[in-house]
């Protein structure tokens, strides 16, 4: 189909304006009056006293000047100087149209990059190990979540039964379904019953499903165990403190919710968490500070 209007010059070869010499070696050049900008030497042909100059040895441009290597006189001829196609402007691509194929390797360096654009959140965005967005090395840390209560509580035990700790709780989201799920707890907990088997279980819960050692028989079943020793004269105790460790596979990368249980053992009792049973201000009434952690790790 032929243009309507003028037809584009991009392209065309043009004979720029005729230069007078004189004891310089810089030109402006001109097209039709106007400066003319050349991108390279390399563009231009050109001609002087008869004979053809090599671009780059015999002259250079910057900007809409010609610079010969050295100074002419008024007795030199510029016979002529030819444009040979002007470089092809792209103009400013649209919206959403540079891929990563058109991004050269290594070419966006660190000073390209504005201060505090990658924010956390951004990245955030970005980290979708399923979809392999992002690949981290195996045991990589992808995310910590956590719970830290410093309150005082307290609550009624059945027997050999298992209570979440309703104020150690924590929520993740995993980021990809092969990821392992380390979850920690160090926990300050007192037994209050009438027997002489003070010894306190502890494991945890993923959502509803416990998290502790194969049952075995008749055997407990727990991830850690404290003893706790109580006196039932002057109310006085000594806590089950623990940390305990479990590595769990939920497969899955839906939110999920980690507590922290325990099981009194064979007597109905009452558990108390961070203080004593009494609880006064003296000696020998401890209290502690207890928490719930979380971590994804790469698998």
């Amino acid at each position: 189909m032929p243009f309507i209007g003028q037809q584009p010059t991009t392209g065309t070869y043009s004979k720029l304006d005729a230069i007078t010499t004189s004891a310089t070696a810089t030109y402006n050049l001109l097209l039709d009056g106007s400066a003319y900008f050349p991108s390279t030497a390399n563009q231009l042909l050109v001609s002087l006293n008869g004979v053809m100059q090599a671009p780059q040895d015999s002259f250079t441009v910057s900007g809409s000047t010609i610079i010969f290597d050295s100074a002419l006189t008024s007795s030199d001829s510029i016979d002529f100087i030819m444009a040979f196609g002007d470089v092809l402007n792209i103009g400013t691509p649209s919206d959403g149209t540079v891929t990563a194929g058109k991004i050269a390797t290594n070419a966006v360096t660190t000073a390209k990059i504005g201060n505090n654009v990658v924010t956390d959140a951004k990245l955030a965005n970005t980290l979708d190990l399923s979809a392999k967005a992002l690949t981290m090395p195996s045991g990589s840390i992808i995310q910590v979540q956590y719970t830290q209560f410093t309150n005082t509580n307290y609550f009624n035990t059945t027997a050999n039964t298992w209570h979440a700790f309703s104020d150690l709780t924590v929520n993740i989201t995993p980021k990809a379904t092969n990821s392992k799920i380390m979850v920690q707890m160090f926990i300050g907990a007192w037994e209050h019953n009438n027997d002489n088997d003070h010894v306190v279980r502890f494991a945890f819960y993923r959502d509803s499903s416990l998290l502790a050692a194969p049952a075995a028989g008749s055997r407990w079943n727990a991830v850690g165990m404290g003893a706790t020793n109580f006196d039932q004269g002057d109310r006085l105790s000594t806590p089950a403190v623990a940390w305990i460790t479990y590595f769990d596979t939920p497969s899955s990368t839906s939110q999920i919710t980690y507590k922290g249980a325990v099981n009194a053992g064979s007597n109905n009792g009452i558990i108390t968490l961070n203080r004593t049973m009494q609880d006064t201000d003296a000696a020998g009434h401890e209290r502690t500070v207890s928490s719930i952690t979380v971590t994804e790790i790469a698998g």
